[in-house]
């Protein structure tokens, strides 16, 4: 991953603006380069992965016009053949086609990606500043402006802490241009519904998911994989390591006394023939550690930051012990084709519903947790579920065939790749357990314990009342928004508030995020 940051307007201050910049030299720690557009800044912070010569270098120009780009464009090499004949090409990076397709195509360019990106472009010949984000919010980008009005893009919300008043997410799936943002592909919503026989889905769910794997693998520094021992992260691997002429790496971490993860990993390395690494934490290791973790994911959410612990530990060694670079993950099944939760829908129409939420709201919950921990380490996240076909096919599909009649959760997913002998079948059908389950039940458990500690009674309802976005509601939450607050001073909004199974369901009237308090969690955890 990679780190941008644009200070769009002649009033822009540069050591401000560095300085600002700095804070993410992390997710690019390979070269650095700033650049005065004549009117403001564009930086960019790189983590070479394709086309690591030094030629490479963003920002990229084109006849006065400059882009930046953190992100992957699949397929770059058909618009570089097509458009070979107007442009001369200086390198092997596929982030150099945006200022040809710009100049060709203007903003239509954007619907035209198969891409996990976040882009800042300076139009030489207008003067103005463009920006775009890929449409599931793979990759980050925020903004805010300053007190002059002055519009401020950059991949983290870090990056903008003192410089601008105000800092949001940047909407996935739109451009700004003019001062407006434009929609320019909602990935959640379709315009017809795909009634494909089942043999068909099965069919079509496989293929495009074999496909947004295979592409992800394209990569000219070393690929790793993070493996749970889930359905999710298994598939990945396990279609992976079919695409691969050696053995992949996988990694996975848990507690030392009692993680699933760990178990079920190992079962599913064995059987793809992985070269398999295990990473194990101590509650010590979660308590030093949780300040750290909200400083670098910029968020109060009470889920996210439970499952970031581990994950953070494990990209952490990843990045320590190896050389690799980019690392495959399995987020984003769980929105597609539900949570424990989304059993109690009450219609197909109501999941449906749900889903399309989730998939909007994932810039703010599992992509960012994915996206921070990785990028962090100096590591890109790839995510095969994302892949833009893969999800615009599963979400156009008759949500009465999605949710759960079968009596197992993601059947569709399941059956699709029961034939071929990818996973064992234990694995194929295991139930799914929550994060916290899975790295060890104890996780959070400590984490509440020492939030328990933090407050008595009168103190937890008094700074309860501080906060009116969001107001936390335990003590767990209101520790972790204090802890956000250090570091954001005021930008809360950032979030929309706390992921929670929608209490409007019977049964999922909670007051805990994790699967763990649901009636229907059975035997998931074990």
């Amino acid at each position: 991953m990679c780190s941008i940051m644009g200070y769009c307007g002649s009033n822009a201050n540069l050591d401000i603006f560095k300085k600002g910049f700095d804070r993410t030299i992390t997710r690019g720690p390979d070269d650095s380069r700033i650049i005065d557009t004549g009117n403001g800044f564009l930086g960019f912070h790189r983590l070479a992965i394709m086309g690591l010569s030094p030629s490479g270098m963003q920002p990229f120009e084109l006849n006065g016009s400059f882009v930046v780009c953190n992100g992957e464009i699949y397929g770059f090499e058909q618009f570089k053949e097509q458009l070979s004949g107007k442009y001369t090409f200086q390198s092997e990076s596929d982030c150099e086609i945006l200022l040809p397709l710009y100049r060709e195509y203007k903003t239509d360019m954007f619907a035209m990606l198969d891409a996990e990106f976040a882009c800042i472009i300076y139009d030489g010949e207008t003067g103005e500043y463009i920006a775009a984000r890929d449409p599931v919010g793979i990759r980050p980008l925020y903004y805010g402006f300053d007190e002059t009005g002055t519009l401020l893009l950059a991949s983290e919300p870090k990056n903008l802490v003192g410089l601008a008043e105000a800092i949001m997410p940047f909407p996935p799936g739109h451009y700004y241009k003019n001062g407006e943002f434009i929609c320019y592909c909602d990935i959640a919503s379709s315009d017809t519904i795909c009634h494909d026989d089942l043999e068909t889905v099965y069919r079509q769910i496989h293929d495009k998911l074999v496909a947004g794997v295979k592409k992800r693998l394209v990569a000219d520094a070393k690929v790793g994989f993070l493996l749970s021992g889930g359905l999710d992260s298994s598939l990945v691997c396990a279609i992976a390591a079919r695409e691969s002429a050696s053995p992949i790496k996988t990694f996975a971490i848990g507690m030392s006394e009692d993680a699933i993860d760990l178990k079920y990993a190992k079962q599913v390395a064995d059987y793809i023939g992985s070269d398999h690494t295990e990473i194990y934490m101590t509650p010590d290791d979660v308590l030093s550690s949780l300040e750290t973790v909200i400083r670098i994911l910029g968020t109060f959410d009470i889920t996210t930051i439970r499952a970031s612990m581990g994950m953070y530990l494990l990209c952490k060694a990843i990045h320590e012990q190896t050389d690799i670079r980019v690392l495959l993950t399995g987020e984003i099944s769980d929105e597609l084709f539900g949570y424990k939760y989304t059993d109690f829908a009450p219609s197909a129409e109501a999941f449906q519903a749900e889903s399309q939420k989730r998939i909007r709201e994932l810039h703010m919950y599992d992509v960012l947790r994915a996206d921070r921990c990785i990028c962090v380490n100096s590591l890109e996240a790839r995510v095969p579920f994302g892949d833009l076909d893969f999800v615009k096919y599963v979400m156009a599909l008759d949500p009465s065939i999605k949710q759960n009649v079968y009596g197992k959760g993601k059947y569709l997913l399941r059956k699709a790749f029961e034939t071929g002998d990818y996973l064992p079948e234990e694995i194929l059908w295991r139930e799914k357990a929550a994060f916290s389950d899975a790295v060890g039940h104890s996780m959070v458990d400590y984490l509440k314990e020492y939030a328990e500690q933090h407050y008595t009674e009168e103190a937890f309802e008094a700074g309860c009342k501080k906060y009116t976005h969001a107001r936390p509601f335990t003590k767990e939450s209101l520790l972790y928004r204090e802890i956000f607050e250090k570091y954001y001073p005021g930008q809360g909004e950032m979030i929309s508030g706390f992921w929670m199974p929608n209490r409007d369901w019977e049964g999922c009237d909670v007051n805990d995020p994790s699967a763990r308090v649901l009636a229907n969690y059975g035997d998931s955890g074990k």
